[in-house]
């Protein structure tokens, strides 16, 4: 009766990927953004380990205690600036809940820290009756890993 206008009667069998692509760019784009906000604490140029330490998954939680010391005369813990008189004060406080096993204080010190700021920090660490306390470097492949001092 009537003439079709305006395309075949064959079916369009191809998928459409345009949408798609859209979408993994948006959120490639979205994790490129979010990706450095998640790092904890203060960022220090750790030294590099050469001899392949084994990971802890303790030092990302966020119930573990990180000092960061990012120069000789600051001293942080997650993102939170302490001087080294408040620094013992405020260690017990985080650890008092936690059992004697679980008493691990993590310190990652810049490569331009002296030694003797890097032992202040322990020796107040140590005061607190706290004995595990853990280095952190990185992997000779970039890595973070931590070894018991």
């Amino acid at each position: 009766m009537g003439a079709k206008v305006g395309g075949s009667e064959e079916y369009n069998s191809e998928i459409n990927v345009t949408p798609m692509v859209d979408i993994m760019l948006v959120l490639l784009i979205i994790f490129m953004i979010v990706t450095p906000l998640l790092q904890q604490g203060v960022t220090v140029n750790i030294p590099k380990e050469l001899n392949q330490p084994i990971e802890d998954a303790e030092i990302t939680k966020d119930t573990s205690v990180v000092i960061s010391i990012p120069n000789n005369s600051d001293f942080y813990i997650g993102k939170d600036p302490f001087p080294i008189s408040e620094l013992g004060e405020k260690i017990q406080t985080m650890m008092k809940d936690k059992a004697p096993d679980k008493r691990i204080v993590y310190i990652k010190s810049d490569i331009s820290v002296d030694y003797g700021t890097v032992v202040q920090a322990i020796d107040t660490i140590r005061k607190q009756d706290i004995d595990k306390i853990g280095l952190v470097a990185d992997k000779k492949k970039g890595g973070a890993a931590q070894s018991q001092n």
